[in-house]
C-alpha cells in the first residue's frame, strides 16, 4: 500500500534538497500530549501513541518509539512505509546514530524549528556540522501537505481561585524572581504550558484532557509578560491579569520578543523545553542560563491546601471507580458488555461527582491480551466483548476543582489460569512493597524502584517502562521531576529526589503479548517520618481509595506482613467509601475488603 503522505512529504524534501526529515511528537512547548493541529507525525506514518519520532530520508522512514508502544505501532505501521525502531532494545539504533550511517556528506537535515527542542536541535546541528552539512528548519513541511490540517486551539482561559490553588500568582512570581536573582538572570523564559498554567492560575482546554492553554511567559525583574492567543483571554482574566501586573502580547510575537532582549542581559530557560526557533532568534550579546524553570519543582511540592484538595479529589474518584466495579463484576455474563461502553460507564460515574471537570486523559479499557498493549484505546467501532472469564484492565482518571487522579486496577471477571492468579498477586506484592517503603531523605525513584520490581524479577519478568510518575494539580497526568525508574532516562526527567508533598504513581505490571496483561496503579504522597541520629526518615500516604480485586489473589504468595498490608489498606478503603454506597454496594464493599 503506498503510502502518499510519505510520498508527498519526500517531493517536498527533493525540491529543497533535504536528506532527511524530522518529525517529533511535539507542539511549539514541549508538551506529552499534542492537540489535533500538531499531530504531524501521526498524520505521516498512521502511528497514532503520545510518544514517537518519525525520520524520513529518500530511501527509508523509520518510527521511534518506547516500549509502551511496541505492540501498538507493529500492528499501525503495517503497510505504512514506516520500520518501527524499538528505542531501548539491544541493536537497536539512536535516531542519530541511524543519521550518522545514513546522511550522505554535506547533508541537510531538516526539521520545523518550532517543534524541537532546543538542546535536542542543538545535538543535530552538531550532527550536520560533522557532515559538513546544514539545518533546515524555517518551514514546516507537514503543513505544506496537510490538507484538512485542524485550525490551531484557543480555548478561553479561567481562573482557578486561591481556595483551590494555595497560593497567589503574586507569591508565585515572587519566588521565582527570588531564583532568578541567585541565578543572576535579568529575564526567565517559561515554555512549559503546564508551569504557566501553574504560574498564573490560569487554565483551559488547549490539549484533550490537558487543562492548559497555549502561551509564553517572559518574566523580568520588574514585568511580566505572557504572550498567548488574544481569541483564548475574556474581559474577567485580562482583568486578573491586569490586577497581576501581566502585560500581554500576541503568541506569535514570543520570536521578535526573544530578539529584542537587552544587549549584556542574561536570560533563563530550559533548552529542553524551550524551542530551536526561540533560542535562535536570541541575539548572541545575551547570556543564556541553561537551567530547569524553577516552577518545575514549586509545582511538583503540593501546598497544603492542595494536598488537602487531592485527597477530595481521591474520595470522589474512589466513589466512582468503586461503583463501577460493583456493576462490572455483578453484571459481567449478564448484560452485554464491551470494553468501549464499558469504559463510557464508567465516565459517566465520574461526571455525576461535584466539581468534576474532565477526564485526566483518555480511558484505558483492555480486555485480554488487549491489556498486553500498555497505551491500549478501545473504539465504539473497535472494542472486545467482555466475558465471565479472565481479566479486564481499566487505567483512568479525573480532574476535578480539587485536584488530579490516575488509578488503575484490574477486575477478574471470571476464572483465571494459576500463571494469571501467580501474576496478579505478584504484581500486587510489587504495589504494596514500593506503597510501605521507608526511606532516608535524599532518594529518588532510581533509588528506590527495585523495592517494587524485587518480586516480579524474582520471576525473571520485567515491563517496560517506569513504575510511576509525578502528578500534576489540574494539570498534566505525568509530572516531574519525580518518578520512579531503574535507570536513567534523560529525556524523562523524573529522577529528582523526593520531597515533602511530592505525589507520585505507584503502577508495577506484567504484560504478555497476545495474553493477558496486569497493573495496579495508586497515588502515593511524600511525607515526613522520623528524623533521628541517622537523618530524615520518609514515607508514602496512599491516597488511592479503591478495591484491590481478591478474586485474583493467591493468599499463599503473600507473606504475613504482606497480608497485614492489604488489610490496612482495605479497612481505610471500606472507612472512606462505605458512607457514599448503596446498601447492596456497601454489603458487597464489605466482601470485597474483607481480611484475608
Amino acid at each position: 500500500m503506498q503510502n502518499s503522505h510519505l510520498s508527498a512529504l519526500r517531493a517536498e524534501m527533493e525540491k529543497r534538497g533535504i536528506d532527511a526529515y524530522i518529525i517529533p511528537t511535539s507542539d511549539f512547548h514541549e508538551s506529552e500530549y499534542v492537540g489535533a493541529h500538531f499531530k504531524a507525525r501521526q498524520f505521516i506514518c498512521g502511528f497514532t501513541g503520545s510518544a514517537g519520532t518519525a525520520v524520513v530520508t529518500a530511501k527509508k522512514a523509520g518510527l521511534w518509539t518506547d516500549g509502551r508502544y511496541f505492540i501498538q505501532a507493529e500492528a499501525e505501521l503495517d503497510g505504512s512505509g514506516f520500520d518501527l525502531y524499538k528505542m531501548g532494545e539491544e541493536g537497536v539504533p539512536k535516531i542519530r546514530e541511524f543519521l550518522e550511517q545514513e546522511l550522505p556528506e554535506h547533508a541537510v537535515l531538516g526539521f520545523d524549528g518550532r517543534v524541537m527542542n532546543s538542546s535536542v536541535a542543538e545535538e543535530y546541528e552538531e550532527l550536520a556540522g560533522k557532515k559538513n552539512g546544514s539545518l533546515y528548519v524555517k518551514e514546516d513541511l507537514v503543513d505544506l501537505i496537510w490538507e484538512d490540517r485542524p485550525a490551531m486551539p484557543a480555548t478561553q482561559t479561567w481562573i482557578l481561585p486561591i481556595e483551590y490553588s494555595g497560593e497567589s500568582t503574586a507569591s508565585k512570581i515572587g519566588r521565582i524572581r527570588k531564583k532568578m536573582e541567585e541565578a543572576g538572570a535579568d529575564w526567565h523564559l517559561v515554555a512549559s504550558l503546564y508551569d504557566n498554567a501553574w504560574i498564573l492560575n490560569l487554565r483551559a482546554d488547549d490539549i484533550n484532557n490537558v487543562p492548559v492553554f497555549l502561551s509564553f511567559l517572559l518574566i523580568g525583574r520588574e514585568e511580566t509578560t505572557l504572550f498567548i492567543q488574544e481569541q483564548a483571554l475574556n474581559d474577567t482574566v485580562r482583568a486578573y491579569l491586569e490586577e497581576n501586573q501581566i502585560h500581554v502580547r500576541p503568541y506569535e510575537e514570543i520570536y521578535e520578543a526573544a530578539a529584542e532582549l537587552p544587549a549584556g542581559s542574561a536570560v533563563m530557560l530550559d533548552k529542553h523545553l524551550v524551542n530551536y526557533r526561540i533560542v535562535s532568534s536570541i541575539p548572541e550579546t545575551v547570556n543564556i542560563l541553561n537551567q530547569d524553570n524553577p516552577s518545575e519543582l514549586m509545582k511538583a511540592i503540593k501546598n497544603e491546601t492542595e494536598l488537602k484538595n487531592t485527597r477530595i479529589a481521591h474520595l470522589k474518584d474512589g466513589v466512582a471507580i468503586t461503583k463501577f466495579m460493583y456493576w462490572l463484576k455483578t453484571n459481567v455474563g449478564k448484560i452485554d458488555l464491551d470494553e468501549y461502553s464499558v469504559g463510557q460507564y464508567l465516565d459517566s460515574l465520574r461526571a455525576q461527582q461535584d466539581h468534576f471537570l474532565d477526564l485526566s486523559f483518555e480511558d484505558i479499557c483492555a480486555y485480554g491480551p488487549n491489556a498486553a498493549m500498555m497505551h491500549y484505546e478501545a473504539s465504539e467501532t473497535q472494542s472486545a466483548v467482555l466475558k465471565p472469564e479472565g481479566m479486564l484492565l481499566v487505567d483512568s482518571g479525573g480532574h476535578y476543582l480539587e485536584g488530579t487522579t490516575d488509578i488503575t486496577r484490574t477486575f477478574i471477571l471470571g476464572p483465571i489460569s494459576d500463571q494469571m492468579r501467580l501474576h496478579y498477586t505478584t504484581v500486587l506484592r510489587c504495589n504494596m512493597a514500593l506503597a510501605n517503603v521507608k526511606f532516608l531523605y535524599g532518594c529518588g525513584g532510581l533509588s528506590m524502584d527495585v523495592v517494587c520490581r524485587g518480586p516480579l524479577w524474582a520471576l525473571g519478568i520485567d515491563y517496560k517502562c517506569g513504575t510511576g510518575h509525578g502528578v500534576g494539580h489540574i494539570l498534566n497526568v505525568h509530572e516531574g521531576p519525580n518518578g520512579f525508574r531503574w535507570r536513567i532516562v534523560p529525556e524523562r526527567k523524573d529522577s529528582g529526589i523526593f520531597e515533602e508533598g511530592m505525589i507520585t504513581t505507584d503502577e508495577p505490571g506484567v504484560y504478555l503479548e497476545n495474553e493477558y496483561g496486569i497493573r495496579i496503579e495508586n497515588e502515593l504522597v511524600c511525607m515526613k517520618d522520623e528524623k533521628n541520629e541517622y537523618g530524615q526518615f520518609m514515607r508514602f500516604e496512599n491516597i488511592t481509595y479503591c478495591p484491590i480485586d481478591l478474586d485474583g489473589i493467591d493468599p499463599d504468595e503473600l507473606s504475613r506482613r504482606e497480608k497485614q498490608q492489604l488489610n490496612e489498606y482495605h479497612h481505610m478503603v471500606y472507612e472512606k467509601l462505605a458512607p457514599y454506597m448503596t446498601e447492596d454496594e456497601r454489603e458487597w464493599l464489605k466482601e470485597y475488603t474483607r481480611e484475608i
